[in-house]
Parts: structure tokens; C-alpha cells; sequence
């Protein structure tokens, strides 16, 4: 089961660093406003917002800590390679198995640090090859002796400070960091031949002092880290809010209100963006306008509030009588709706005015003053956008279906009429 978790924080860190920043969870953003409005040195990340940080600080987290180690196997053999041109041979040979302990150690951190693993492991082989290079700096100057043991207890002391500084590691990693690096720098001086124990205690203060001064200036920069981060969360949750409320004014610009189909806007915006930018548009298509018979009657008959509902519910037919997600259903007028059939020929039109008829039909919503029937029914004009061997335009396609409609309501109503050249030709 651990197995499992670590493996599935490993994609979720790997995933971190291919794509920005998603959208935080209600109670994330919750934490994040509680966090900010209180003290900046107050903030500390658990739980959520701990794991999101380290999947967040990763990639550069590891980049750092990779370089780092390459710079000191570099600077231990730029360091042998000066000695053994200045030193003499015996003391350049006494430096050589300390120093060797560096380069391993080093080497297998930047490895571990190549993909992302789990939090402990990285910890354990952080914190390990750290003090294995102090270590090994530290014994340098031990086993070399004379004026090359404090100068290399000091630079181990430098090279932990700098770790401190540069490695952005929880603060924790960092302290065990510092504390290695004053218990070897004090074990080693208590033991130095060429000093007493007073000096080896004042130095290791004056050094404590100012590791514990790099670990205070270290846990500002976490904390600023921290708000950094929480900053981003929240301006990305702001954002995120923003283009959920542009997305529904977008919506509510686009639909009518009362059915909840597509309104005369974002039909006509359908209509340009296919005949001018769709390359299906060679297909062809067509329009079916479709009105609800003696609608005024039903109005002043049952009342407005019916025909709201008469024509809620009609929409509601006619949407779900479309062939897929690519045709589209506006409300045009009062009880006028326009169709949108793309890549769509004369007898496949026809089929779906049909459809639309019969089934308003079937559904018997009351209108007993209708001069057609005593239930809601409906006309409807259809034009195909390619007569003739000849694309028409959505302009002129949808007049036409228009003047199909009128046909059909002079005829008789419920009834699908089809636009032609010649004549019209009626069906229902």
C-alpha cells in the first residue's frame, strides 16, 4: 500500500512539472485565504498544501541540489589536482582516501535526485551525502595535519553553509544539516593537538552563531516561499472564478432565456463561422424554419404563462429530434425556431422536419382555439443550401426556408413544405 501511494505521488510530481498550475479545491482555497490573512511569519503548509508545494517546488528543488553536488565533486578534484602540483607527495597521498569519499556520495544524490521519489527517501539521501561530504572534508584536514586542520574544518563549515543557503529543503533537512556540520567541526577541534578546549568551544560558538544565523535567514526565505506559492493559489483560484462567470454572461449572450436554445446571435455566429471558415461547407446544408401554429390564439386563449410553457417544451422537441451535437436549434423569433442542418441533403432535412412535426404533434400540448387541431402542431420551411450544382448562401438559404414556411402555413398548416425552384412541394 506504501508502495502504492509513493508511486502514485511520483506521477503526480512528474505531472507537476509538465503543466501549470491547476485550479485549487474549495477547501484548499479556504486554507489559502486563512493562511493569508494572518501574520506572514505565522504560515506554515500542511496537509494538501504541503504536498502541492513540494509537487510545485520539485523540478527546481532537484535542479539546485543536482548542480550543487556536481560543484563540489568538481571543486574536490580541482582542489587534489592544485595540491598535488604544490604539495609534496606524502601529503598529497594522505589527502587522497579522505577525498575519495566525496565523489560517491555526491554522485549518488544527483542521481536519486533525477525523478522524482518519495519525500523520506529523499531526505535520507540528502541529509546522508551532505554529511558524507562534510565528513570528508573534515577528514582531509585530520589525516594532512598542521595548518590544513582547522582551514579544513572552517571550508567544511563553509560548504554546509552554503548547502543551507542554497538547498530549498524543509527547514528541518536544513537544521540537520547545520548540526552535523558543528557536531564534526567540534569533534574534531576537541580532538586537535594544536589547540586547547576553550579555543575549540569559543570557535564552535562563533560558528554556531552564525549557522543558526543562516538557518533563520533560511526559514524567512520558506516562509516567503510559502506565500509566494499561497499567492498564486489564490490568484489562480480569482482567475479561475473570472472565467467561470465570463464563461456564463458568454452563455447567457448566447442562449435565449426562456427556452435555453441557442438565441438569433449565436445562430447567425454559427452560420458565418461555417460558410466562411469550415471546410465542410462543401458539403452542404440546410435550414428548417419552424413555427408554432396559431400560437396568438393559444396566448390570448390559455394565457401567456401556457405559452411560455408551449414553447419551452416545443424547444425541448426539437432539440432532441437533431441528429448529433453539430446541428442547431435557436429561437429566432416570437414562436419562430431555425434549424441548422450542416453536411445535410434534401431528403435527410426533410426526415428531420418531419420528425420535428410529428413529434410535437405526439406530444398533444393543449391549444383548443387552433384552427389545425386542438394540441400545439407545428409548420416548417426547409431549403438545402446546394440547388443546381450552386452553394447558396445562409442568407439566401434561410430566405428561402422562410418562404417555404409561409407556404406551409398557407397550405395547412402542420406540414412540412420543402423550397424548389419551380414550386414547393408539401408533406404531413
Amino acid at each position: 500500500m506504501d508502495a502504492e501511494r509513493i508511486k502514485g505521488s511520483d506521477k503526480s510530481i512528474r505531472a507537476s512539472s509538465r503543466k501549470p498550475l491547476q485550479r485549487p479545491s474549495p477547501a484548499i482555497v479556504e486554507q489559502v485565504e486563512r493562511l493569508l490573512s494572518g501574520r506572514t511569519r505565522d504560515i506554515r503548509l500542511n496537509g494538501d498544501l504541503a504536498r502541492l508545494f513540494r509537487e510545485r517546488s520539485w523540478p527546481q528543488a532537484a535542479k539546485i541540489i543536482r548542480a550543487w553536488m556536481v560543484w563540489v565533486i568538481v571543486l574536490d578534484g580541482l582542489t587534489l589536482g592544485l595540491n598535488a602540483i604544490l604539495l609534496p607527495a606524502g601529503t598529497v597521498l594522505s589527502m587522497l582516501w579522505p577525498a575519495s569519499i566525496l565523489p560517491p556520495a555526491a554522485v549518488v544524490a544527483a542521481i536519486v535526485f533525477q525523478r522524482p521519489r518519495a519525500l523520506w527517501l529523499q531526505g535520507v539521501f540528502t541529509l546522508s551525502a551532505v554529511f558524507l561530504i562534510l565528513l570528508s572534508v573534515a577528514l582531509v584536514g585530520v589525516n594532512t595535519g598542521g595548518e590544513f586542520y582547522e582551514r579544513h574544518l572552517t571550508i567544511m563549515l563553509f560548504v554546509a553553509v552554503t548547502a543551507i543557503i542554497i538547498f530549498p529543503i524543509p527547514l528541518s533537512w536544513s537544521t540537520a544539516i547545520g548540526a552535523s556540520a558543528l557536531g564534526i567541526y567540534l569533534l574534531f577541534q576537541l580532538r586537535n593537538p594544536y589547540i586547547d578546549a576553550g579555543s575549540a568551544l569559543a570557535g564552535a560558538l562563533f560558528f554556531a552563531s552564525g549557522v543558526v544565523a543562516t538557518l533563520v535567514a533560511r526559514r524567512t526565505a520558506i516562509i516567503l516561499a510559502h506565500k509566494t506559492f499561497l499567492l498564486e493559489l489564490r490568484d489562480r483560484s480569482r482567475l479561475a472564478e473570472l472565467a467561470d462567470a465570463n464563461s456564463q454572461l458568454e452563455l447567457l449572450a448566447r442562449t435565449d432565456p426562456l427556452t435555453g436554445v441557442a438565441n438569433r446571435r449565436s445562430m447567425m455566429e454559427t452560420l458565418h463561422r461555417f460558410w466562411n471558415e469550415d471546410p465542410a461547407r462543401a458539403g452542404g446544408a440546410a435550414m428548417l424554419m419552424c413555427d408554432v401554429d396559431d400560437f396568438k390564439r393559444l396566448n390570448d386563449n390559455l394565457g401567456h404563462a401556457e405559452g411560455d410553457r408551449c414553447l419551452v417544451k416545443v424547444a425541448g422537441i426539437i432539440q432532441s429530434s437533431m441528429r448529433d451535437e453539430r446541428d442547431q436549434v435557436a429561437r429566432y423569433g416570437g414562436e419562430e425556431f431555425l434549424v441548422f442542418l450542416p453536411c445535410c441533403d434534401e431528403q435527410e432535412a426533410t426526415a428531420v422536419a418531419e420528425r420535428i412535426r410529428s413529434r410535437v404533434e405526439a406530444a398533444s400540448l393543449p391549444n383548443p382555439t387552433s384552427r389545425v387541431l386542438p394540441y400545439v402542431t407545428v409548420s416548417i420551411g426547409v431549403s438545402v443550401s446546394t440547388q443546381d450544382g450552386e452553394l447558396l448562401s445562409a442568407e439566401h438559404l434561410q430566405r428561402q426556408a422562410d418562404a417555404a414556411l409561409y407556404l406551409a402555413k398557407k397550405a395547412a398548416r402542420n406540414c412540412v413544405v420543402v423550397h424548389a425552384p419551380e414550386a414547393s412541394r408539401a408533406s404531413g
